[in-house]
């Protein structure tokens, strides 16, 4: 069997509303995450691990935050004369223009492109999800099954209600539902699918002539090819969590404290991101830190216990924090508290800002404080 060709679009256009302040001055995929990665790195670093060289990444919220990380794909081996990463924004002119209402919309605005390009399959993922997935297992399932559509599944333990819920039976897609409000399954889709290229774009093509048009691909396109083609089930039987909220995205962290998320520096299949050029972290003399990462660049004179601290963050002598994450050049202030929050780039807390309680808060560089 020849080996196709591949494309790869990585879906980082959505402007991640349910992250509240987080998201308010960058694109949802330049969050960062585990102190000196980005969620973007996860499906790029996959590709690239995957062997993966044509990759295109649709953006559409503040896309410059995302530029300034994506480097030309260098950190991902992917700045290349032919092929390699290509940024595709929202356009005014021509045929299919302005911003999308959904993912499958943003993936229709782009047939003329992939047909023009001529791939095989086209393997979407997206850009706010941790896991380790070699790419080629995916194509090996899609093949052996002959699928028009392989769809990644894994389980959760969390409300599967906010994710497309499946069932399956020997290998295929038996049933999906999209976002239902009785799940009938802890079987998910993983927000990646492996399309036949033709089969994509004449199904987009179709499905835009509807009046309903075509949104997410749980509204549309999937129900269309469930209908229609043999859709596969490619299992994820590791680590695998959707970063979309703050509960989730905190929590991320405290699985990856306790030993139990994603291995970022796996030298078979590294986690890989643009290089940060700081000094190594400070900890002063009577300092506390344990069970803690504490990034280049940090300075650390309090107590830091279960957190994740950024680069450029400070902890004051006197201040304590517990169960957080301090993005970059945040500050906690001398006598402060502070637990169960995530401190936006910039932001200062001070010894009076009430950050003890047991729910989760964000805090803006403005000093605005959120509890979602």
């Amino acid at each position: 069997m020849k080996t196709p060709k591949v494309l790869m679009l990585i879906m980082a256009g959505g402007s991640g509303g349910r992250l509240g302040l987080l998201t308010d001055q960058r694109a949802k995929p330049v969050l960062p995450i585990g102190g000196t990665f980005r969620m973007i790195d996860i499906p790029l670093s996959n590709a690239r691990n995957s062997g993966f060289s044509d990759v295109w990444i649709l953006e559409q919220f503040k896309p410059h935050s995302l530029n300034d990380h994506l480097a030309n794909g260098r950190p991902w081996d992917l700045d290349r004369t032919l092929g390699g990463l290509r940024v595709l924004p929202p356009f005014e002119g021509g045929g299919r223009e302005g911003f999308a209402d959904g993912n499958a919309d943003a993936l229709f605005r782009q047939t003329s492109l992939i047909r023009e390009f001529n791939p095989d399959l086209v393997l979407v993922a997206s850009a706010d999800h941790l896991y380790r997935l070699d790419y080629r297992d995916v194509i090996a399932t899609h093949q052996r099954e002959s699928a028009a559509l392989t769809m990644v599944t894994t389980k959760v333990t969390s409300d599967a209600s906010e994710h497309g819920v499946v069932e399956s039976d020997g290998g295929r897609i038996a049933a999906f539902e999209y976002k239902p409000e009785r799940p009938t399954s802890d079987l998910v889709s993983a927000e990646v699918f492996l399309f036949d290229a033709q089969v994509l774009c004449d199904s987009l093509d179709q499905l835009a002539r509807r009046p309903e048009g075509l949104q997410d691909y749980g509204d549309q396109l999937i129900p269309y090819l469930m209908d229609r083609e043999v859709v596969a089930d490619h299992r994820l039987a590791g680590y695998w969590r959707d970063l979309g909220t703050p509960e989730r995205y905190l929590q991320a962290h405290l699985d990856l404290l306790d030993g139990d998320g994603l291995e970022f520096d796996d030298p078979d299949w590294p986690i890989l991101t643009g290089s940060t050029h700081r000094l190594p972290a400070f900890v002063a003399a009577g300092a506390q830190v344990a069970d803690s990462l504490v990034s280049p660049g940090a300075r650390v004179g309090g107590q830091v216990e279960r957190s994740v601290i950024g680069p450029g963050a400070v902890v004051e002598e006197d201040a304590v924090v517990f169960n957080s994450v301090l993005l970059g050049g945040s500050r906690v202030c001398e006598g402060a508290v502070v637990k169960n929050t995530v401190l936006d780039v910039g932001a200062h807390v001070g010894a009076d800002a009430g950050l003890q309680g047991d729910e989760i808060k964000l805090v803006g560089a403005d000093g605005r404080v959120e509890r979602p």
